[in-house]
Order: structure tokens, then C-alpha cells, then sequence
């Protein structure tokens, strides 16, 4: 009935009983959610740095300045939107408004990315012109895209209270956005063969088809994640511990200082940067290596193998990690992950087939970076609610992502410097990849190897002391069950008044 209250969410804790399972049609809805972001991060991490270089005509500083610069806006506002949706209010819930607003600008700035505008015929000044088209262009994506996809983490614990359940929905969400990697880097591959000869044309046709792409899931998982067996506010009105607060309280600025206090918090920080900053650095490089090192004609089918393992071994981790613990799981794809980096950098130029090989290995660890890092986060959260009596769930994952993005921008940045001093040659737009002197060849070889390697050997010695085990969130999601029921029946009215 269109007559009947709606009850903001924001106000509303999770209610389901323990154990309880969401249905297939909410997990795979929620699991599209992610689709877009890993459509459009996919190209970006893989594909703008040699965009820029050796279509866009900048050079690798300016290259790397412009994601630098992205990226430390894309981490700044991430808090700000974080805070803000925990303390919205609508009929379509505090994450969802976000996501529904969102979305069409989303699409629109991120097909900006692939235009090449030319502004003078001046070399020189048409250069600094498009570092200043680009920059501008990535600090409002940004914007836009944290306002689509921070509320859309922030749904995970939401969702669900129950400790594997939470890895089961992080399952579908990294399928769905591993898929979206995939189907970009295959469409990529395509418009690479459709265009041999206008790489202007290429990225462009490609920027437009995932732009559509990237926003169309968006909508899918926000009309399929009010399952009765998930959270929906009309529902859940009638059901205990409804009208209790948990809204955070006091300013961002406190909440901030708050949530940094949190111990188990920075090692799922640290243990995410490592691995990222891994992943990151190896996929703004590998076109490189790819295409300049081993001289092939396109990197898109190296890409694949990558995420076309990491979605295979999703389903393989996660059962790896519900039978044996996030922590072995963890180890056991970062082992194979660490050895395929050092190998890349001693590989001969010769072996495009030992470079698939490393590459698959390379992506079983990729799995895993997906899938356990953002399922620990949830225990973080938990363990604060149960510490403050706060849920502070978007604030959480706006800090974890703004300290994961400004460490990313200064890797990134830095391999354009690398790049810059080796003595890289930029190609005029449109034109073939010039040859490469050695210098530029080693620097691109360390920057893929032995670099990234190191990043993940730190992310094991800090998932190795990480604090919250199995038990110890069990405890935690059953203390903070028993609460809610207490504050439930200490505010229902007496019998007979």
C-alpha cells in the first residue's frame, strides 16, 4: 500500500535470526551491485596509465600526476560521504538514495576519461591542457563513484550478521565484479582487433559500451536488496529492537578519531594496501611489459588470464576459507601470487607462454585479495557496534578506502616518475609504440616483480598477527544479539498501559 509508513533504515538494526540465510535472489542482486566498479576500476587500473602515455600523448609525470591527483581527491571525499551516508534519511534507505542519485553520473564522467580533446595546435600547450582535461575529469569520477560505491559496501554488514554468510556475499559481489573485469578486458581485446590501426577509436568505442554497462547493474542491486530475508523497512517496523538509535553521534571529526582507535582496524588496512598496492602497481605496468618487454601486439588477453583465474578460484577460496579460516586461505594465495612477481622479473622476453602461466598463478592470489580483506572488515565493524553501541559501518569503509587510495595514488605516481627518469619514449597520438631503451625495460621489469612481491610478503606478516579469529566473532555477533533483545524489551511498553 503506498499509504503505509516508511521507516528509515538508518534508524533500524538488523534483526535476523542467526544462521539465517539470505535468499539467491538478494545475494545475487547485491553481488551486482559491484559489477560497474569493476568494469570501470578494471580499465582504469589497467588501461589509463598507457592511455594517457601513448594515446593521450602526456608524459609518464603528467600521466601519473593525473591519477595522483584522482586519486587523493577520490580518498578525501570518501570519509565525507562515508559519514554522510550513515546519517541519511530517505524512503529509499541511506545507501540506496546514494547509489540511485549517483549512478547516471557515474557513467557519463567515466566515458569523459577515453575523449582525446586536442586544444591548440601547440605541442607543448595542448599537453598541459589535457593534463588539466584529465585531472578535472578523474576528481569528479571520483567523487561520483564513491557516492555509488562506499554506501554500496556499507550494505554487507547489513545484510547479514552471520560470519559466513558475510563471505558467502562477498563471494557474489567479487564474482559479479571480477565477471565486469572480464567482460571489460574481453570487450577491450575486441576493440583492439576492430581497430588495429586507431587507438583514439579504440578506447573510446570501448569507453562508451562500458560506461552503459557499468550503470545498468546499479539499479539491479538496489530493487533486489530488499528481500524479506535481507533488511526491508517496512518489515522490519514490527519486529523487535525497530525503533532503537544505533545512528552514530557526536561529529565526523570524532567519529573519525573514534574508528582510527580501533586496532584489529589497521591491520585489515594495512593487509588491503599491501595487497592492492600490489595488484595496482602490476596492472598499470603489465600493458608495458606486455606490449614494450615482451613485444606483443596487445596486452587485454594477458589481463584476462589474470581475472579470469581470480574469478574461477573465488568459489575455491571461499570454501577454503568456511573450512579452513580466512587466515590459511589467505596464505595459500599469496604464497603462489609472490613467487609468479618474482618470476616476471627474470622471465625472458621470449616466453609470452611462461607469462600466461605466471599470470594465472598471479591471479589465484588476486582471488584471494578480492575475497578476505573486505570480509574481515565486517568483524571490525562489530566488534566497534559492540564496543560503542554504534553502528559506524560507512565510516569504517570510507577510512579504509581513503588510506587505501592515498597510499595507491603515491604507488601509482611513483611509477610514472620511474617511468619518466628511465627514459621512456612517448609515442605521438595514434602512433605505434616506439622501441624502448633498456633502462626504461628494467625499470618497467622491476616496477612488475620484485616490487609487488615485497608489498605481499608485508601483507602475510600482518595477517599473521591479525587479532579476530572465528571464535572470537561468534562471541562478538552473539553478545551483540543478546544486547539488542535486552534494549528491546527494556523500551517495549508494560503490558496493559
Amino acid at each position: 500500500m503506498h499509504d503505509e509508513p516508511m521507516h528509515d533504515e538508518s534508524t533500524e538494526p538488523p534483526t535476523q535470526p542467526n544462521h539465517k540465510s539470505l535468499s539467491f535472489k538478494t545475494k545475487l542482486a547485491y553481488g551486482a551491485g559491484d559489477a560497474g566498479a569493476g568494469i570501470t576500476a578494471t580499465l582504469l587500473a589497467f588501461s589509463f596509465l598507457i592511455f594517457l602515455t601513448n594515446v593521450a600523448n602526456l608524459r609518464p609525470a603528467l600521466a601519473g600526476t593525473v591519477l595522483l591527483i584522482g586519486k587523493i581527491w577520490d580518498a578525501v571525499n570518501d570519509p565525507i560521504i562515508g559519514y554522510l551516508s550513515d546519517r541519511t534519511r530517505s524512503r529509499w534507505g541511506r545507501r540506496h538514495s546514494w547509489m540511485l542519485v549517483a549512478s547516471i553520473p557515474f557513467g557519463v564522467f567515466f566515458f569523459l576519461y577515453w575523449i582525446v580533446p586536442t586544444f591548440s595546435e601547440d605541442p607543448g600547450l595542448n599537453q598541459w591542457a589535457r593534463f588539466i582535461y584529465y585531472t578535472v575529469i578523474s576528481i569528479i569520477f571520483n567523487a561520483v563513484s564513491s557516492a555509488v560505491t562506499l554506501p554500496y559496501t556499507a550494505l554487507t554488514p547489513e545484510l547479514s550478521r552471520d560470519y559466513d554468510e558475510r563471505t558467502s556475499l562477498t563471494s557474489y559481489r567479487f564474482l559479479f565484479s571480477i565477471g565486469g573485469s572480464i567482460l571489460a578486458l574481453a570487450l577491450g581485446q575486441f576493440f583492439a582487433m576492430r581497430f588495429p590501426d586507431d587507438s583514439i577509436a579504440q578506447y573510446l568505442s570501448l569507453g562508451g559500451v562500458c560506461a552503459i554497462l557499468s550503470v545498468l547493474p546499479i539499479y539491479w542491486c538496489v530493487w533486489g536488496t530488499t528481500d524479506p530475508t535481507a533488511f526491508n523497512p517496512r518489515q522490519r517496523a514490527a519486529s523487535p529492537g525497530s525503533d532503537l538509535d544505533l545512528r552514530p553521534s557526536g561529529s565526523i571529526w570524532v567519529q573519525f578519531k573514534d574508528v582510527l582507535q580501533s586496532r584489529p582496524f589497521w591491520y585489515v588496512i594495512g593487509i588491503y594496501l599491501c595487497s592492492w598496492l600490489s595488484f595496482q602497481l602490476t596492472a598499470a605496468i603489465i600493458p608495458y611489459y606486455a606490449v614494450s618487454y615482451m613485444e606483443m601486439d596487445s596486452y587485454f588477453s594477458v589481463a584476462l588470464v589474470v581475472q579470469g583465474t581470480a574469478m574461477l578460484a573465488l568459489v575455491f577460496w571461499s570454501w577454503i576459507s568456511y573450512k579452513y579460516g580466512r587466515k590459511r586461505a589467505y596464505f595459500a594465495g599469496m604464497s603462489g601470487w609472490i613467487v609468479a612477481q618474482i618470476l616476471l622479473f627474470f622471465l625472458p622476453s621470449d616466453r609470452v607462454d611462461w607469462l600466461y602461466i605466471l599470470c594465472a598463478l598471479a591471479g589465484l592470489g588476486v582471488s584471494t585479495a578480492y575475497l578476505i580483506p573486505w570480509s574481515m572488515l565486517t568483524d571490525v565493524t562489530d566488534l566497534d557496534e559492540l564496543n560503542t553501541g554504534e553502528q559506524r559501518q560507512g565510516t569504517f569503509y570510507a577510512l579504509m578506502v581513503f588510506l587505501q587510495k592515498t597510499g595507491l595514488a603515491l604507488g601509482i605516481w611513483l611509477a610514472g616518475i620511474i617511468l619518466e627518469l628511465s627514459g621512456f619514449v612517448e609515442p605521438p597520438p595514434g602512433e605505434p609504440i616506439p622501441p624502448q631503451p633498456e633502462s626504461a625495460l628494467f625499470a618497467i621489469r622491476l616496477v612488475v616483480g620484485p616490487l609487488p612481491a615485497l608489498l605481499l610478503m608485508m601483507g602475510l606478516l600482518l595477517m599473521y598477527h591479525y587479532p579476530i579469529t572465528r571464535e572470537l566473532q561468534e562471541t562478538v555477533i552473539l553478545r551483540l544479539r543478546e544486547r539488542r533483545e535486552s534494549l528491546a524489551q527494556a523500551k517495549s511498553p508494560q503490558s496493559g498501559d
